[in-house]
């Protein structure tokens, strides 16, 4: 479906994007993930043909952005991260104006419009000003606008910035109806669990380049280094201290209560044996678990190998 190649993006000798590469299937909810600056809202202008690359292509449904972009306006619906809004229409209105803009005929945009903005929850507010919306409401709005053409491509860009957490859980939602419907959805954010819950595939961007691709559990794989494993005790804790402490992959042991954690350098085989070592040695374990890291872990993880590279 997507299909991008090279794709860079220069202002005098400072890269925005930097031959970025990145194949995205048909239905896939994927999420870009990096901070300010990172190259995701370039990438985003790039796809929705709002920004000439300096080098490299993308194509969308087999058609090329810089070549074919009135094409493309018709395959996509872009959000963008800063929206304008209309405050002296109401609701329907909005909606309507947009309708019309893409060429949509009145008979069917009087049809449309009631079933956009019962997918957004704002039927109840079809006939309110613009203006007295709340935030949550504007961007559900123009999310709405965005689905007004029934693209086949969404470019999401930081939908929930600013929401409370309320109107996050509703953004969410609406993006899980919306994967159900087949459609292909770029998001970016920086609520990062929330992208990990939502997408099928992350994309990990910095300083303009991709530096990580794949599902949040294959990215974590990809990480080197220690992971951190907790077991819980019946009793028994000094026992327990002695036994971990002879195995040479283990190194700061910390203690609580009826429970001990470590920073642990060995393989998953080396890791079963050490449980199974621990029960022979009729250690009281009432529970032996690595903690697992969250795509904030992910992502402070690897930028932070690309800053000290």
């Amino acid at each position: 479906m997507i299909e991008i190649k090279g794709l860079t993006k220069k202002y005098g000798s400072f890269y925005a994007l930097q031959g970025l590469d990145l194949s995205i299937g048909e239905g896939t909810v994927f999420g870009f993930v990096g901070a300010n600056g990172a190259g995701k809202s370039t990438t985003f202008s790039i796809l929705s043909t709002l920004l000439q690359p300096t080098a490299g292509d993308a194509w969308i449904d087999g058609k090329s952005v810089t070549k074919h972009a009135e094409e493309i306006r018709k395959l996509i619906g872009y959000m963008p991260d800063f929206f304008g809004v209309y405050d002296q229409l109401k609701a329907d209105e909005y909606l309507d104006f947009f309708g019309s803009s893409y060429g949509i005929p009145a008979a069917e945009r009087k049809k449309l419009i009631p079933q956009l903005l019962e997918l957004v929850n704002l039927t109840h507010k079809r006939y309110e000003y613009v203006d007295v919306l709340s935030r949550g409401m504007k961007q559900r709005l123009c999310l709405a606008r965005t689905l007004i053409h029934d693209p086949k491509v969404l470019i999401l860009d930081e939908p929930a910035s600013g929401l409370d957490p309320r109107a996050r859980i509703e953004m969410r939602d609406i993006l899980k109806q919306l994967k159900s419907m087949g459609k292909t959805i770029l998001i970016s954010s920086h609520i990062l669990p929330e992208l990990a819950e939502m997408c099928d595939e992350i994309g990990v961007i910095d300083n303009g380049k991709l530096i990580a691709h794949g599902s949040v559990s294959t990215i974590q794989t990809q990480l080197q280094g220690e992971k951190v494993l907790t077991v819980k005790l019946q009793d028994d804790l000094e026992k327990a201290i002695s036994f971990f402490e002879e195995n040479p992959f283990i190194t700061g042991i910390e203690t609580g209560e009826h429970q001990l954690s470590f920073r642990y350098r060995g393989s998953d085989e080396e890791q079963m044996e050490l449980l199974k070592k621990a029960v022979l040695a009729n250690i009281p374990i009432l529970s032996f678990a690595e903690e697992e890291k969250d795509l904030e872990d992910v992502f402070m993880a690897i930028t932070k190998g690309v800053d000290e590279a």
